[in-house]
């Protein structure tokens, strides 16, 4: 029975995080990885970060990126705070519309919204928003109340989410866990580095580890600039945030 997962996700174009991520798992030698999806989006490298998530046949689910670019629409299912973010946002999605090839929006419309697994004693389902919308924001502040909810629609011990890209791990009164995973490729806790999580389980109990990795970020910020998607994506990736 599987004791550990490695689970990694919203990756967003940014092909340097996803490489220097990958190398890291190898190195580690870390078995049994998934993808929580969000692969395309402000990063100018979106045929990339697919190819190589084919390639590797990693197990991955549908963001709310990876749905509007598969439907070729101008909506991403994100939420913004202000009339500038959203403008730059819609920028972002005509940007990468237009540079993803229909073979890989092909691949983004199949991709599935849940997965289940098993890891040792622990039922654990792999999510990108929340299991009931693809672009749910499950924040670690939310009330605990609202989070058990959440957790008693579905069976099982362990949830695991990303698009929020602001990792952690709650306990909820319940004894169940809450897990969000961060974000490979557009961290938003002031931290650059891209993140991945190590789960594995002991009997009933559950360890989690965060793994944060150095990567090229002026590679990847230099071609933001070098292309028409709008620059503020270059800092925010330099910064950590937003």
């Amino acid at each position: 029975m599987t004791l550990q997962i490695t689970i990694f996700g919203d990756i967003h174009g940014n092909i340097s995080a996803l490489e220097s991520v990958w190398t890291d798992m190898e190195q580690r030698g870390l078995p049994n990885r998934y993808c929580l999806g969000d692969l395309v989006g402000y990063g100018v490298f979106p045929g990339d970060v697919v190819a190589f998530i084919r390639q590797h046949q990693v197990p991955t689910l549908m963001g709310n990126y990876d749905q509007g670019v598969g439907m070729s629409s101008d909506d991403c299912g994100c939420a913004y705070n202000t009339a500038a973010a959203e403008a730059l946002g819609k920028r972002s999605i005509a940007w990468t519309n237009a540079h993803t090839s229909d073979d890989h929006k092909a691949f983004l419309r199949q991709l599935p919204a849940h997965i289940p697994l098993q890891l040792g004693a622990l039922k654990v389902l792999l999510v990108h928003g929340s299991p009931r919308r693809i672009n749910e924001y499950l924040y670690e502040d939310r009330p605990v109340e609202s989070l058990e909810r959440v957790l008693d629609a579905t069976e099982a011990d362990v949830l695991v989410c990303g698009h929020t890209h602001l990792p952690y791990h709650k306990v909820l009164p319940s004894g169940r866990h809450l897990v969000n995973a961060g974000s490979v490729g557009k961290p938003k806790d002031n931290n650059p580095r891209a993140c991945y999580v190590v789960l594995t389980a002991a009997e009933r109990s559950l360890s989690v580890a965060f793994i944060r990795i150095e990567y090229d970020v002026e590679r990847m910020t230099q071609a933001i600039e070098a292309t028409e998607m709008p620059s503020e994506f270059a800092q925010m990736l330099r910064d950590g945030r937003g």
